[in-house]
């Protein structure tokens, strides 16, 4: 039975069609839906950071076009600005596929197999396509991260320097990719290259608008998330689908709504640091990627302001460290678990009770990514890794 659910898996990963008919089908899809039904408010957002750049406008304040309001740096504005250019069926089409090619070419740029390769991007592919539903902007995140990853692992620092800082003066989370600097080999050309990198992205926004606004853009982005933590705990008072991570899961599992995220994050600081007590093997790629997962799935798990189209970043994780695994029922069994409990969870696939009244108001996609973590940490603590295939 095992040797034929390797042999299924095998012929899905060799169909050099499939992966990007799914990976890029079921976006566009999707998009084209959302965009007809008048479902892109996301969008809105993203063209008019560019919009009130020109302008000088704040970018971090409401405004009448659209709900909700920006949380990214300025430098996004750069970034968005050939499709807040084009009309808006164009422009938010193209912005998604752009999202969907940037994550494609960074997972094909992992340390693995073509047909495990292929894998990553069919099982993801739904996830994909949550994310391209809220035309979000989290894929090309989760990419700055891998491409950080691999631009380290082959010696050009000075590149991943680049998507390392580009990811932290749009998002934040892009500071990750710090994660594998001991799997550098020219570490000072590491740091002098993301100096260099983080004057050049802080000042790139000044072609679109004054010196002055820009600073004073990063000063209320700061204020700006501050304000959004705060406002991730208020889950208690019906906003639930913000903080879909491992502290938002266990405050409302166990009723501890006005518990500090720090019981939560100090441990899993120790637990993640406690990985690169294996830095020996720091040379095998098999830890490498590990730590890769890891990586990935802290981003996701220990941010107040996960949402379901945030674990576009968690999820390919799930799928790398499952095609390195033995296939046995039980590795078998468990993606399934992390397939439906956490791709599916918010899809039309779970009933409206189950989403209504255990998926949404307990954060439960977090829940399967959280037990994949602690196994991979417990997998590399103990050297699993050296047995993977």
């Amino acid at each position: 039975m095992l040797k034929q659910q390797k042999n299924l898996l095998s012929w899905l990963g060799e169909k050099e069609w499939l992966a990007p008919l799914l990976w890029f089908g079921l976006s566009l899809v999707v998009a084209l839906k959302e965009f007809f039904s008048g479902n892109y408010n996301n969008y809105t957002i993203f063209k008019h950071v560019y919009l009130h750049t020109i302008s000088g406008q704040t970018l971090y304040g409401p405004y009448p076009e659209y709900f909700d309001v920006n949380n990214y740096g300025p430098l996004f504005s750069v970034l968005i600005t050939p499709f807040a250019l084009m009309p808006d069926m164009v422009g938010s089409i193209l912005w998604m596929l752009f999202n969907a090619l940037i994550l494609f070419l960074a997972i094909r740029q992992l340390p693995l197999t073509r047909i495990q390769q292929n894998l990553v991007l069919i099982f993801a592919a739904h996830e994909l396509m949550a994310a391209s539903s809220y035309f979000q902007f989290n894929p090309i995140v989760a990419a700055c991260l891998i491409f950080s990853f691999t631009l380290i692992r082959k010696g050009k620092e000075f590149w991943a320097a680049f998507f390392i800082m580009f990811g932290a003066l749009t998002k934040l989370y892009g500071i990750v990719g710090l994660s594998f600097f001991f799997f550098s080999n020219n570490k000072w050309r590491l740091i002098y290259s993301m100096v260099i990198w983080g004057v050049i992205l802080f000042v790139l926004p000044m072609v679109l608008s004054s010196p002055s606004y820009i600073v004073r853009s990063y000063r209320e982005w700061y204020e700006a998330l501050v304000f959004k933590n705060e406002r991730n705990k208020q889950f208690d008072k019906g906003i639930y689908l913000q903080d879909i991570s491992a502290m938002g899961f266990i405050k409302r599992v166990f009723n501890l709504h006005y518990m500090s995220n720090l019981w939560v994050i100090v441990p899993a600081l120790v637990l993640f640091v406690a990985q690169y007590l294996r830095l020996k093997y720091r040379e095998y790629t098999s830890y490498q990627l590990y730590i890769l997962c890891s990586a990935l799935l802290f981003t996701v798990l220990y941010s107040s302001s996960s949402e379901s189209p945030t674990y576009i970043i968690a999820f390919p994780a799930a799928c790398i460290w499952y095609v390195m695994q033995p296939k046995t029922w039980q590795n078998n069994a468990f993606f399934i678990f992390l397939l439906i409990g956490c791709s599916f969870s918010h899809s039309d696939l779970v009933t409206p009770w189950v989403k209504k009244n255990i998926v949404v108001p307990y954060a439960f996609k977090a829940f399967p990514c959280l037990v994949l973590w602690l196994v991979i940490v417990y997998q590399v603590l103990t050297r699993r890794f050296l047995r993977t295939v």
